[in-house]
């Protein structure tokens, strides 16, 4: 493979998930069905929503030495990612997900780390090289932090854009938001991020923008925030702006934000304009809901641009 021009420095996970008609109450045991086990994780699932879309792409990260690491890299590379950089932890089991998800296809996830939490920075160690040379590095925060932070100072240091998706949201030091090109959150994560409380998924648009305001002033250059049905909302200090999302009949929201972001980096290190980058995002999103799983769910590029170009013809 050619030198990759995104890096996704983050975790793989194995994805056990069963479909409920509600979430249960506390104590409370229901039935479900539909039960799979996927591939899964957030770096692995934007590094193949990139891979998918014909983006050159090396995942970094770390699996244990077992089948289900196995069947991750696999997966990882029938996307097209370039997998070499993805180490095996001997004394830790592969990290599991074990995802709920209703009748209205939103999820509630449980996180097993295993080897992605013993992913120290210095693992990075072999992949600085990737790290150095991309032109765009994505982030999440499934991994130990620390991790993230020598991931994005590296990056950064050779002029690489890097995209942070605060996910799962805990707390974030400023000098990490600092060296964040884009901060990617959901409404939740938002709230979570500027230590509000997360009031659901329909907060004002006004809300929206003075969270955004406060994670601009810890330092971070632009906050894209993902909207899901109301697609997704921009605030940088000149500006901020709205994209609407194509409405759907959501069946898993898993890797919707996974292929926001994989798509999202594909496009700017297509040099495609920040607007074409975000209608691109938000369509790639749009269809992955559509769909159960969630690496299963990713689009190709010609679904996308089917979509764009009003020749897709169904849901």
């Amino acid at each position: 493979m050619t030198t990759p021009e995104i890096a996704v420095v983050g975790s793989l996970n194995a994805d056990l998930t069963v479909r409920v008609p509600r979430f249960p109450a506390p104590g409370e045991t229901i039935s479900g069905d539909g039960f799979a086990i996927v591939p899964g994780g957030k770096g692995a699932n934007q590094a193949a929503a990139a891979g998918r879309l014909g983006g050159r792409v090396a995942m970094i990260g770390q699996v244990g030495a077992d089948a289900q690491g196995a069947l991750l890299r696999e997966a990882l590379q029938g996307a097209g990612v370039d997998t070499r950089l993805v180490a095996v932890d001997e004394s830790a089991a592969t990290g599991v997900a074990v995802i709920t998800i209703d009748a209205h296809g939103e999820n509630e996830i449980i996180l097993a780390a295993g080897a992605n939490g013993t992913f120290a920075p210095e693992r990075l160690a072999p992949a600085l090289g990737a790290l150095r040379s991309a032109r765009v590095v994505l982030l999440q925060l499934e991994i130990p932090l620390a991790t993230v932070l020598r991931a994005a100072a590296e990056a950064r240091s050779a002029g690489a854009v890097v995209i942070l998706d605060p996910a799962p949201a805990i707390p974030i030091p400023d000098q990490l938001l600092s060296l964040a090109d884009y901060v990617t959150p959901n409404e939740r994560e938002l709230a979570i991020l500027v230590g509000g409380t997360p009031t659901g998924d329909d907060t004002p648009l006004d809300a929206v923008d003075a969270m955004a305001r406060t994670v601009l002033a810890r330092g971070a250059a632009r906050v894209l925030v993902k909207l899901g049905a109301r697609g997704a909302r921009l605030v940088a200090p000149e500006m901020a702006r709205s994209w609407p999302a194509r409405q759907v009949h959501a069946v898993d929201t898993t890797a919707a934000g996974d292929a926001f972001n994989g798509s999202l980096a594909v496009e700017l290190t297509e040099g495609a304009s920040l607007d074409q980058a975000v209608r691109f995002a938000t369509t790639a999103a749009s269809i992955s809901v559509t769909r159960a799983g969630a690496q299963p769910s990713l689009p190709t590029r010609s679904e996308v641009e089917a979509v764009l170009q009003g020749r897709w013809l169904q849901d």
